[in-house]
């Protein structure tokens, strides 16, 4: 079975959960002794696992050159790309693309990150799919996340391969509802042409049949999972309970994280525990109006905030955490929890979150419950039994979410669509 993937990121290189769930998906699908996968993001670093598979970088690969005339690429491109969605290839978007975009080589430059002129870069990285799709064999095509599924919709009308496409998360949950008109659009096309579609959860499926209009039969949970420890991360000492209570948010400081539902529920224990330090790890937009919300609740000298932090470091936090906390407004699925418990860390997580489906183990509120919240960290921090049977029976738990499950499950759609 050959699968040809489209992402946009790739651990080490990651800014969010998306590549984290790639990356596992991945590793857990390879261990199907004949799956075969090449998997293609815009921009590779050099020091990517490619043990288990196959890595492509959209920047290497060969797309145009600079003597070609625009009406040649006009007639290739149009027959394939449906221009009232979201392709405008004017005069000069083509010059911009083919002049300032395109090296010696002919290969389209990426930043690999997610630049001012992303659209830009995804309809770049659409036509990009369409070179590698006609010059490789594949059996499907999967594209992950809404920055990817042009690239996949190109990929399948190219060689008629059935498309998949994982909903890791929507505009619904990043916006609060207040959702970006060209997003939803791209999203809602990839749903459209898609042969079928992956949720993360149960309540990202429910957003994909409601808000976007798809047939159930076509949508199919895959929950997310997480990597076994490596001998690196548990050699990482284990730093907690040696004087404060540590209670720690992790996850980028933006509104659909809910930050300051964390910031108030601090306050509160605060002034029942003034023990416990509470650190907001991560970076985002809001990262500003939290420090001035912690200072108008003269908290500051109680509260920490460490910055973007990854790989090694985010553990290295977990090992010095005592309770982990996930206010999400609207968390699609929510990788970090379980992360958090694999070191043994308690954890509160928001019931509006795809992963309160599946974890017994974490204390689970409503977002909005500052009151709820706040007693569960002070709970956990202060009886010993709570804190005991959290850490130990929630690191059981989690130790059984394995990313081999998810990928089976991944592999029967697969086999589904090729055998119909």
């Amino acid at each position: 079975m050959k699968a040809l993937m489209y992402g946009w990121e790739f651990p080490p290189h990651i800014l969010g959960g998306l590549g984290t769930a790639s990356y596992g998906l991945t590793r857990g699908m390879a261990l199907q002794p004949d799956m075969d996968i090449t998997f293609v993001i815009p921009k590779p670093w050099g020091d990517e696992d490619q043990r288990f598979l196959k890595i492509v970088g959209a920047c290497n690969v060969p797309t145009v050159w600079r003597d070609v005339h625009w009406d040649y690429v006009k007639s290739r491109v149009g027959r394939y790309m449906d221009p009232q969605k979201y392709y405008d290839y004017r005069d000069h978007i083509y010059a911009d693309f083919s002049y300032q975009r395109v090296n010696d080589l002919g290969c389209v430059e990426f930043s690999g990150r997610y630049p001012d002129n992303l659209l830009e870069e995804i309809n770049n990285y659409s036509i990009v799919a369409g070179v590698i799709a006609r010059t490789g064999y594949f059996d499907i095509i999967h594209a992950h996340d809404w920055l990817t599924y042009p690239a996949g919709i190109h990929s399948k009308k190219i060689s008629g391969k059935p498309l998949v496409i994982h909903v890791h998360a929507t505009d619904y949950d990043r916006s609060r509802g207040k959702v970006n008109p060209d997003v939803y659009g791209i999203e809602k096309n990839g749903m459209d042409y898609a042969d079928h579609i992956i949720t993360v959860s149960n309540l990202t499926r429910q957003t994909v049949i409601e808000k976007y209009h798809q047939d159930p039969s076509k949508v199919t949970t895959v929950h997310n999972a997480v990597e076994p420890l490596s001998p690196e991360i548990l050699a990482i000492p284990d730093k907690r309970g040696v004087k404060d209570k540590i209670i720690t948010f992790l996850g980028r400081i933006t509104m659909q994280k809910g930050p300051e539902y964390f910031v108030e529920a601090a306050a509160k224990v605060l002034s029942k525990a003034p023990h416990a330090r509470f650190v907001m790890a991560g970076s985002g937009d809001k990262m500003n109006a939290m420090i001035r919300l912690v200072a108008s609740r003269n908290i500051s000298d109680r509260f920490h905030f460490t910055g973007f932090m990854k790989g090694k470091q985010v553990y290295e936090v977990f090992k010095a955490s005592d309770v982990y906390v996930m206010p999400s407004v609207s968390e699609p699925f929510g990788i970090s929890p379980l992360e958090a418990m694999q070191c043994g860390v308690p954890s509160i997580i928001s019931k509006q979150s795809g992963c309160a489906e599946i974890l017994d183990y974490a204390v689970k509120v409503d977002y909005w419950d500052i009151e709820a919240m706040a007693d569960a960290m002070y709970s956990i921090i202060t009886y010993p039994a709570m804190y005991k049977f959290l850490r130990e029976e929630g690191k059981k738990e989690v130790d059984n979410i394995k990313w081999e499950y998810a990928g089976q499950k991944v592999r029967r759609i697969y086999d589904q669509l090729i055998n119909r």
